[in-house]
């Protein structure tokens, strides 16, 4: 599975900034961006009082899970997925092989207005994407024992 791309803070604003519009422009509450395995690479909106982590995971099984129904009828996958609840609903679609956006919304919007609003943001989110995943990431220095313990003077070994 493909790693979360090294995101620096003008690429997490870069992404908010396309999140943010994609939620004004579509009247929806909350959405995210989640790898394929559940975790939140961004999040945008009031989620009020939903454990988002938890939203996400159960997200990507159910995309996992239709991806199986759909190679059982002779489809690669569905892309777009969509949960109708009395008040509350839920729009998820694949924004490439190695992640999924998350959108949350309820009567004030239409799910043709946020699959319309999605399809517009996903070629430059995933464009993004693609982008932070080619660079790499700062490495990280090793530190010894007894470099790790330099800060706290000779002797402390």
């Amino acid at each position: 599975m493909e790693t979360i791309p090294f995101l620096t803070k003008e690429d997490v604003v870069e992404l908010d900034n396309i999140l943010e519009d994609y939620l004004h422009k579509s009247d929806a509450d909350f959405t995210m961006v989640i790898d394929r395995g559940g975790t939140v690479i961004a999040q945008c909106g009031k989620a009020g009082n939903k454990d988002v982590a938890i939203v996400a995971a159960l997200a990507a099984g159910s995309f996992a899970a239709t991806k199986e129904l759909a190679r059982r009828i002779g489809e690669n996958e569905f892309s777009a997925l969509y949960h109708q609840g009395r008040g509350r609903h839920i729009f998820m679609s694949s924004i490439d092989e190695h992640t999924i956006i998350i959108t949350l919304f309820g009567e004030e919007t239409t799910v043709g207005l946020v699959r319309f609003y999605t399809v517009d943001i996903v070629p430059p989110i995933s464009a993004l994407l693609e982008r932070f995943r080619s660079r790499e990431a700062p490495s990280i220095p090793e530190l010894s024992a007894t470099g790790a313990m330099a800060p706290f003077g000779p002797g402390r070994d």
